[in-house]
């Protein structure tokens, strides 16, 4: 069996506001002087478009940036279009882009030519988890009535927001192994983004969604067409999903991290990074972010730049031999 269960994510023992301290002397030695264009790359509705459109309001309620930070759209490619623009945006310290595990498993995959390496990490900010979902009227009432159909019928689709052999196609391949099933076998369809999975979802065209579980608060709730049959997560998530089960609770033995952070573009000054760790670090300690954190079901996992950077580079090391094993690493 295909072991995909990874360790939640530690949070740095270092206190943020002492961190902010040790920064802030850095920080001011560069400040933004126009708005700061912040990407997305994928549709409006994804775990990107959440945790960009989160942070800047965040930041602009809390008046911390120096500057707006706008939020953009990039879709395509699992992530690849909006990497490839921001390549050949070096040395821009006025761009900042969102990202998590795709950043890693698309250039493995074949499906990229640029790589985390390309970018400049500034700083991890939290730990989302997968989750599964299904109509308001399907039949599957939990994560094994699911797994069963799948096994009697690999013709049955699961969608997902990212691109084949990316986040949400490996975390669907993994709960489908500990389910007891070939991971390779799940049809896995990929869309342009965790919203437009969810509407192929809503009209009937797919079985199920694998998505992160923060981007699914605003569609679940009384009166949803949406169901949740459970969550990747070690233990319950609180807010509007402690009512969703884990996977564990039901027997299936498998956990699946979603990391998300921000990084910027290639050869970014360093006195901007040090700006923006600083940034980060303060709003991770203000009212406005720990409501929006907790509504969302994420936990807090805050790594500065260099810290994120070989985090980067271990996870690389990891998600090479899960993608050997499922048969998608590119040669």
């Amino acid at each position: 069996m295909i072991s995909l269960s990874f360790k939640r994510a530690a949070v740095f023992a270092l206190p943020l506001a002492a961190l902010a301290m040790t920064t802030g002397v850095q920080a001011q030695e560069w400040t933004p002087s126009r708005s700061i264009e912040f990407v997305a790359p994928a549709n409006p509705g994804g775990g990107w478009d959440t945790l960009v459109r989160t942070v800047s309001r965040v930041l602009q309620e809390e008046q911390l940036a120096d500057r707006n930070f706008a939020a953009i759209n990039v879709p395509g490619g699992g992530g690849a279009v909006a990497w490839a623009q921001i390549a050949r945006d070096s040395g821009n310290p006025h761009k900042l882009f969102a990202t998590s595990p795709p950043i890693i498993l698309v250039p493995l995959a074949g499906a990229s030519r640029y790589d985390h390496t390309d970018f400049t990490p500034v700083a991890r900010l939290i730990t989302d988890y997968s989750i599964i979902l299904v109509a308001a009227d399907s039949e599957y009432q939990t994560v094994t009535d699911l797994f069963d159909a799948l096994k009697e019928n690999p013709r049955l689709s699961v969608g997902g927001g990212s691109a084949p052999g990316s986040m949400d196609h490996i975390s669907v391949a993994g709960l489908a192994s500990a389910a007891g099933l070939d991971a390779s076998s799940v049809n896995y369809i990929p869309f342009s983004g965790g919203g437009d999975a969810m509407t192929n979802l809503m009209g009937g065209h797919i079985e199920a969604v694998i998505t992160g579980a923060g981007e699914s608060v605003g569609q679940l709730g009384e009166g949803s067409q949406l169901r949740a049959l459970g969550v990747s997560a070690p233990e319950r998530l609180g807010g509007a999903l402690a009512d969703v089960p884990t996977y564990q609770e039901q027997g299936v033995d498998y956990t699946f991290d979603i990391w998300r952070g921000v990084m910027g573009t290639p050869d970014m000054p360093a006195e901007a990074v040090a700006y923006y760790e600083d940034l980060f670090a303060e709003m991770l300690e203000t009212d406005g972010w720990q409501q929006a954190r907790d509504q969302l079901g994420w936990i807090d996992a805050y790594q500065d730049s260099e810290a994120f950077g070989a985090f980067l580079d271990e996870q690389k090391e990891q998600f090479s031999s899960v993608l050997s094993d499922l048969g998608l690493l590119a040669q």
